[in-house]
């Protein structure tokens, strides 16, 4: 892996990135999308395949603009229906990584999205990890059943302070044994910054010859290998996706809500309820603790690769998982901080509001984030709404319901698709894209979907 520049995130061998400190935020971002554009390390088969990269590439990025595109940019957003397409089980999308790859492929072929989409997560890294947050087909599921999370108070709730005042030591020695076995034996270990000279070392790296560290580490390793075997196999057929039939990825990574991060996994639904009544101060500062920490993530994600998106899976900050005044208080302030930070460093945050979030327009249509900075995907929000609160400020997609892919007929969902053409995407700035991640379709629905989005010219 190349050297990255400790400030910027970037690949410090490379050009785009010179004088990254000198430039604003939109010159940062052009950057980026040249760079995506160039499509680097990819080898195309035709010229014909690189030109159809680069105009789909373009649609998006006009769009992001809130410009009209030379047409509206169409995409899926799947989880278990590519390897679904292929005949695969749901154990099968997350185990049998070569098959996986030829269902991601196929489905590309089929359906010719303008951007890539990806199956669901390999079971054989939980297993190697020895997870117990999740269960998947194999562990707990049957062959065709989705994996799920075991919700649970994995972080306990006077272990807040513990957490605000060091959050990866907190992860190590706390959180993460709770988690998977894998992790158990490193809450033993001491924190690097023991190593402060020669003589400290000494007494600091005697617990990595502890056998229960060494067979942690062992276990992680081979977790790590398996996620490697998975990434080469679903890599390669990315490459050929984008090679051959020039589709191109547009994601460089993935991030949380910083009230997510507590209220999905920590502390979870009911924990994180409590906790608003009993000791909202905490919530504050441990979400104000996850700020910068997240902004890095991405900036770290976003050099590895040529996409320019990050995207968010929101969760508890729809309609139905707290009131209005919550969502000021407790999860909109440090999710625009993190979204601010990632903007300022050329990143287009990619928002996927799960749920409803039609009484929250008005409140993310924020001045302090700029016009055409934030690609908003909604679910169950009101189209309608949606664009008239965030027209001429953020890019928006959806938000074709997955009730009407698996169970209505062709003809419903072209006039559906239509309808919401018609509503958003007159002038520019919108992404055609189904509301939620696709399980379960008609593939004939869903090409319709496509097809339609791609012939309209509105």
């Amino acid at each position: 892996m190349a050297d990255v520049d400790a400030k910027s995130g970037a690949p410090a061998q490379t050009d785009i990135f010179e004088g990254w400190d000198a430039l604003d935020w939109k010159q940062r971002r052009e950057r980026r999308f040249q760079r995506w554009l160039s499509a680097p390390g990819i080898e195309f088969q035709s010229d014909a395949a690189r030109q159809a990269y680069q105009e789909r590439a373009q649609l998006l990025i006009d769009a992001i603009q809130l410009k009209k595109p030379a047409r509206v940019p169409v995409t899926t957003s799947t989880g278990y229906f590519v390897g679904k397409h292929s005949g695969l089980t749901k154990k099968q999308s997350m185990t049998e990584y070569e098959k996986v790859a030829a269902a991601i492929v196929k489905y590309h072929e089929d359906f010719m999205p303008d951007f890539q989409t990806s199956s669901v997560a390999p079971a054989g890294v939980f297993e190697a990890l020895g997870l117990n947050l999740v269960d998947w087909p194999g562990k707990n599921l049957s062959d065709d059943t989705p994996w799920q999370y075991v919700e649970a108070e994995y972080m306990r709730e006077d272990e807040y302070d513990t957490l605000i005042a060091d959050p990866e030591v907190y992860f190590r020695r706390s959180l993460l044994p709770r988690f998977g076995s894998a992790f158990a034996p490193l809450a033993s270990l001491p924190p690097f910054t023991d190593m402060v000279e020669a003589t400290t070392m000494l007494f600091a790296i005697l617990p990595y010859a502890d056998p229960k560290v060494v067979q942690g580490m062992e276990q992680m390793a081979a977790a790590a290998r398996e996620c490697l075997n998975y990434l080469m196999a679903t890599g390669a057929a990315g490459a050929e996706v984008a090679g051959r039939l020039g589709i191109p990825s547009s994601f460089a990574g993935l991030a949380k809500a910083p009230y997510d991060i507590l209220a999905d996994t920590l502390r979870g639904t009911k924990g994180i309820m409590i906790d608003r009544f009993r000791r909202p101060e905490k919530i504050l500062e441990a979400s104000e603790r996850f700020v910068p920490i997240i902004i890095e993530w991405g900036v770290r994600q976003a050099a590895m690769s040529s996409g320019p998106l990050v995207i968010f899976v929101l969760h508890k900050g729809a309609d139905s998982f707290m009131s209005d005044a919550d969502f000021k208080e407790f999860y909109w302030p440090t999710l625009k901080a993190v979204m601010k930070g990632l903007i300022e460093q050329g990143i287009v945050p990619t928002m996927f509001a799960e749920g409803g979030y039609n009484k929250r327009l008005e409140v993310i249509r924020d001045p302090e984030l700029p016009a055409g900075s934030v690609l908003w995907l909604f679910d169950q929000t009101d189209m309608a709404a949606a664009k008239r609160a965030l027209g001429g400020h953020s890019c928006i997609a959806g938000n074709v319901p997955t009730a009407l892919l698996a169970l209505s007929t062709v003809e419903e969902v072209v006039k559906y698709t239509q309808d919401l053409l018609d509503t958003c995407a007159k002038d520019g700035g919108f992404l055609l894209e189904n509301g939620a991640v696709l399980d379960d379709a008609k593939a004939e629905n869903l090409k319709a979907m496509i097809d339609t989005g791609r012939a309209w010219r509105g």
